[in-house]
């Protein structure tokens, strides 16, 4: 049996945490286990639509993690990473270099706002949800609408590969606007880089596609599908086809592109190719799971779209790393796991006053089945679920469902 090991997993979301913490619970002392983030926060990311709506506030949705880590021998540093050598073995980020045995990449995608003129709330007009301080911005944009009523154009835009906040996001605005007696104020335009309604990056389910058309026709969201996104302004959303869709409020979910510090490692953008058991192709020490994965549609969309790895997918990615790595350590030949594709993809999309269970088993098409059912238990679900994952994680329960 192999000597202790140094792990070094990159990223505190759901699979950098979820790995770590199933690493340290197989090997025990015989892995030394540092994670490394630019945050210092664990967020309940599915939660963030209800967030900018103020059905949460952000302590409850959020977990320190220099708190869940060192009690359970685990290491966490709060830094940026800047490169890997997999020559060397080495991690460089802002104020070290860090070495390693196996290597987990956990990063998550960077937003690539830059890609588009005038996107994203820090240097354009747009705002997203996918991190923290950006749905804290778009809350505090939401309610300047509220105020000042005015046209919505929310969705996302080309390369983006994470529809379904925004579809929670129309569901979820129209809602509140209606409660507050404001809807006929507030023309919604949902805009999208997808070939029709309901596609989300995975060809579809069942009949979403009818699902959300009848939806968003029962309450007066106009959809703009196959667009690419060309700029935004203050007051429009310009499109590469010419059109311009007036607006007071934008939130758009931008372009994917694997993180700067370790693109180099992945595809032209930047997403790391794994094998069956979430291993480099050729940098068998080194593993990646989540959104940093590269997975490819089962087809190219007419404007690119890519596909969705949900948190569920990325726990499952992340369980089966680390007992993959604890094999190999343990001179065992690694159990591996489904293949990417044969990942199953559970979403429970919130629509303000009841909610739907979305299922694709396996992911993309042709499949062994799929479920879209629509009841108002499933926002009790979804709230559930919610309070499971954070008690699991703070609690360091990885290897729960």
């Amino acid at each position: 049996m192999n000597s202790s090991k140094k792990i070094l997993v990159l990223g505190g979301s759901f699979g950098g945490l979820t790995t770590a913490l199933e690493v340290k619970r197989l090997l025990g002392n015989r892995a030394e286990v540092t994670v490394i983030s630019k945050d210092d926060q664990f967020v309940f990311l599915p939660s963030l639509p209800w967030l900018v709506t103020g059905h949460r506030s952000a302590e409850r949705i959020s977990l320190p993690l220099s708190k869940i880590l060192p009690p359970r021998g685990i290491d966490f540093v709060q830094d940026t990473v800047r490169g890997v050598d997999p020559a060397t073995m080495q991690v460089q980020t802002d104020r070290n270099t860090h070495g390693y045995d196996y290597l987990v990449i956990a990063t998550g995608p960077h937003l690539a706002c830059e890609e588009i003129r005038g996107l994203g709330p820090d240097q354009g007009f747009s705002h997203c949800v996918f991190t923290l301080e950006n749905a804290r911005k778009a809350k505090a944009a939401w309610e300047r609408l509220l105020a000042d009523p005015g046209p919505v154009v929310l969705g996302s835009t080309q390369f983006a590969s994470c529809f379904g906040p925004y579809y929670e996001l129309a569901f979820e605005l129209d809602y509140e606007l209606r409660r507050r007696r404001m809807r006929h104020k507030v023309p919604m335009v949902y805009l999208s880089s997808e070939p029709y309604s309901g596609h989300m990056g995975i060809d579809g389910l069942g009949r979403s596609q009818r699902f959300i058309e009848d939806e968003f026709a029962e309450r007066d969201i106009k959809a703009v599908v196959n667009k690419s996104v060309a700029g935004v302004e203050a007051d429009a959303v310009h499109l590469e086809d010419g059109t311009t869709l007036p607006c007071k409020l934008s939130m758009l979910a931008p372009p994917f592109r694997g993180v700067p510090g370790v693109a180099e490692l992945g595809n032209p953008r930047g997403f790391i190719p794994v094998d069956q058991y979430y291993r480099h192709p050729r940098h068998p020490n080194i593993y990646a799971v989540g959104v940093a994965v590269a997975l490819a549609p089962r087809e190219p969309t007419p404007v690119p779209t890519g596909v969705p790895k949900t948190g569920y997918m990325t726990v499952k990615m992340a369980q089966t790393a680390a007992r993959n790595i604890a094999a190999e350590m343990e001179n065992r030949q690694p159990p591996g796991g489904n293949e990417i594709e044969e990942l199953t993809v559970i979403c429970l999309l919130d629509m303000g006053n009841t909610a739907t269970l979305m299922l694709a088993e396996p992911i993309l098409p042709p499949r062994q089945r799929t479920i879209l059912h629509k009841k108002r238990w499933v926002r009790w679900a979804k709230a559930s679920l919610e309070r499971y994952f954070l008690w699991k994680m703070k609690s360091g329960r990885s290897n729960l469902p």
